[in-house]
């Protein structure tokens, strides 16, 4: 079976598991690097993780919640079937942003993410690197704000 080391970022789908092998098992859910290029509805990638190490799975059992977004590096394996993930045995694990604040949710639209509140309409945007981008007067205009954005800054953020 052909593996590869690799580091990927993503947002964690689901609480992890914990596995009878003393492991924890969770979805990871990526954005593709050129996301900005692609259509809009493509699908992410789904990873199938998993880690043996014991500090890693004390951290994925004890402080990980769906919707965190993480720095992991660790090694792929291809999936078996078609049908079938991608597997990552996680060897490092970073925690970079909590998906779950109160009653709030962070989400990504690309290079770009928003802070969903419970409470209001208005919607935070900021890209993914933390610079103010400005706030959506609903969940509608977000894809607008980030347009004139791009359109400003010539597409980086």
């Amino acid at each position: 079976m052909d593996t590869t080391h690799c580091t990927v970022d993503g947002w964690v789908d689901a609480i992890p598991a914990p596995c009878p092998d003393g492991t924890a098992a969770f979805d990871l859910i990526v954005r593709p690097l050129d996301a900005d290029t692609i259509a809009e509805d493509a699908p992410d990638v789904v990873y199938a993780c998993t880690s043996g190490n014991s500090r890693i799975t004390h951290q994925l059992l004890n402080g990980v919640q769906p919707g965190d977004f993480l720095h992991l590096t660790g090694t792929l394996a291809p999936p078996q079937t078609p049908d079938a993930l991608a597997c990552l045995t996680v060897d490092a694990l970073e925690i970079l942003g909590t998906g779950l604040v109160r009653d709030m949710v962070i989400d990504r639209y690309g290079d770009y993410c928003v802070v969903f509140d419970a409470d209001r309409d208005q919607v935070p945007v900021f890209t993914a690197r933390g610079e103010w981008v400005g706030l959506a007067d609903n969940p509608d205009a977000i894809t607008t704000l980030i347009d004139i954005h791009r359109r400003v800054t010539g597409g980086d953020t």
